[in-house]
């Protein structure tokens, strides 16, 4: 059952909470038709458990207004309503208006402006690439609170960002958030980052900027690693529209447009990952060495590349010898059968 929280509510309260952050519907009765109990200004505020601070109506009226208000927080649309005893019937119009019609009150009408106020939503981005700055520059542009996630993440290179981190432990940060993830890491922490996310209790988008081929070897590393297939399933790879897009600024509309698709409830594809099923950590279980040490071999065994000593973040130690590798999907490839990659050795089982 709602509650009532008596008083005032001054636009202050509407500021404090949309300073929190916080989500909750507004409602204000515009116009009147005597007899009624209301007047024109009241005003009242109602959160998303249904309690309401102020007032906007007497016993018939109150529980009708905290009904739309609370439907107006999942869709997010505002809503005129109009409680009449003699409304011709009720539903909603295509103007907008709700006509109610309300045979316990006192017979005239009532007309109650409802407006959701929403929190701008959590854009995740991972990586420090020209496109994960795109995507963060114009959705910071768009409203949406941007936070980037990269071991080499600068704040000054995120102007707009509001958090800018060198954590990568996507799984555990802010876990009650439920954020639209991008990850734009481009081969460096791709299967990390996803691993991670992709089992989080919340998360409302996921998507990885790669090529198709690319996306296709990421898909499989993460079913390998057991990320079970609901939530491998809502992974959008390669993210975004096709528009054919070539710059990093192109390409940052591009997704830009899925996530307004997605958020605005047009995507035609379901976003949002199942349930979690797997416990523990296992993200995090073959997690790279934090800091490279002195006598490391900087060469990637399996593809050759040339890893920089201050970037060296995918290690591997082997009979001895730590390796750096360019990106996961290397270092797994490499522990899967190292000897495949280091001439003149051979596994432990074979030596059994």
């Amino acid at each position: 059952m709602s509650g009532v929280m008596s008083g005032p509510v001054p636009f202050r309260r509407v500021a404090e909470l949309e300073e929190a952050g916080v989500a909750f519907a507004t409602a204000m009765v515009v116009a009147v038709q005597r007899p009624t109990s209301a007047r024109p200004g009241a005003r009242g505020i109602v959160h998303p458990d249904g309690t309401i601070e102020g007032w906007v109506g007497g016993s018939c009226a109150q529980p009708v207004v905290v009904r739309e208000a609370l439907r107006s927080l999942q869709d997010g649309q505002p809503r005129l309503l109009r409680l009449s005893k003699d409304a011709p019937a009720e539903g909603r119009r295509g103007d907008g208006v709700v006509e109610l019609v309300m045979t316990c009150h006192s017979g005239g009408t009532l007309e109650i402006y409802v407006e959701p106020h929403l929190p701008a939503p959590a854009r995740w981005v991972a990586g420090t690439t020209p496109i994960a700055a795109a995507v963060a520059s114009l959705g910071a542009a768009l409203g949406w609170r941007v936070s980037v996630f990269d071991p080499v993440a600068e704040p000054e290179a995120f102007p707009g960002a509001e958090l800018v981190s060198q954590e990568t432990a996507l799984r555990r940060i802010d876990p009650d958030v439920t954020p639209y993830v991008v990850v734009a890491t481009q081969g460096i922490w791709d299967e990390e980052a996803l691993d991670r996310v992709l089992r989080r209790e919340h998360v409302a988008y996921v998507g990885l900027v790669a090529s198709p081929t690319r996306a296709a070897v990421v898909r499989q590393w993460l079913r390998d690693e057991g990320v079970v297939p609901e939530r491998l399933a809502a992974l959008r790879a390669p993210a975004g529209l096709d528009l054919g897009a070539e710059t990093p600024e192109e390409v940052a509309v591009s997704i830009l447009g899925e996530l307004v698709q997605v958020r605005r409830g047009r995507a035609p594809f379901v976003a949002m990952p199942g349930p979690a099923t797997l416990a523990g950590e296992p993200g995090d279980a073959g997690a790279p060495v934090a800091q490279a040490p002195d006598d490391i071999v900087l060469v990637d065994p399996v593809c050759g590349m040339t890893v920089e000593r201050a970037h060296a973040r995918h290690l591997a130690e082997y009979q001895g010898v730590v390796y750096a590798f360019c990106r996961m999907g290397c270092r797994t490839a490499f522990l899967r059968e190292p000897a495949a990659y280091i001439p003149g050795t051979t596994t432990p089982a074979a030596e059994a």
